[in-house]
């Protein structure tokens, strides 16, 4: 099977550090990772929280490291100076849609609201058929088990369908998230209308 190429990687991360050093452990590993696989590293282009700790970890090991922040967040999320490039939009919306064309393939880190709706607006692109681009979930500590429990109730109450459901790639380690990135098959799915009950 051919393995995907990846040049850019988007990763939707928390700007604040959470509750468990094993985040920011495992943030600063993605980093590192990536790097030292030559992927450029895209983010929020803050320097705070779980996305500090994952572009200073990708700039020590020389990779590549682009920013991309709204100026109205620039001064709150505390835009990183460091980076290989900082690209300060004027929305959230450019933001994403900046970040989401310059990007192979999406992954989350553990995060708040803003981390879980720039996941979920890429994956639901991909269920539409805008993109086939990977979307992967990095499960740090278990962060994520209830989300994920919760989507499984969703294919099973069919609001999602099950072919869509495993669009979410789930690792638990960076690497082994760059391994699925790399193997992911988009599902070829006609329809995502559950047309049972119709």
């Amino acid at each position: 099977m051919k393995r995907r190429e990846l040049k850019c990687v988007c990763v939707f991360a928390g700007s604040s550090p959470g509750a468990l050093t094993d985040y920011a452990d495992c943030a600063a590993a993605l980093g590192r990772d990536l790097a030292q696989q030559g992927i450029t590293l895209v983010y929020g282009g803050g320097r705070v929280g779980l996305m500090g700790a994952l572009a200073d970890a990708a700039l020590r090991e020389g990779g590549n490291v682009i920013g991309v922040i709204p100026q109205a967040l620039a001064a709150k999320e505390v835009a990183h100076s460091g980076l290989t490039e900082l690209r300060i939009v004027a929305s959230m919306h450019e933001r994403k849609a900046t970040m989401a064309e310059l990007s192979d393939a999406f992954v989350a880190l553990p995060g708040g609201l803003g981390t879980l709706e720039e996941l979920f607006e890429v994956l639901t692109w991909s269920q539409l058929g805008l993109h086939a681009k990977p979307c992967a979930l990095l499960n740090v500590a278990g962060y994520y088990d209830h989300l994920l429990t919760f989507l499984e109730h969703a294919t099973s109450e069919r609001f999602v369908r099950a072919e869509h459901r495993h669009m979410l790639l789930l690792a638990e380690s960076p690497r082994e998230t760059i391994e699925h990135l790399r193997g992911y098959v988009s599902p070829q799915v006609d329809k995502w209308l559950d047309r049972a009950s119709s």
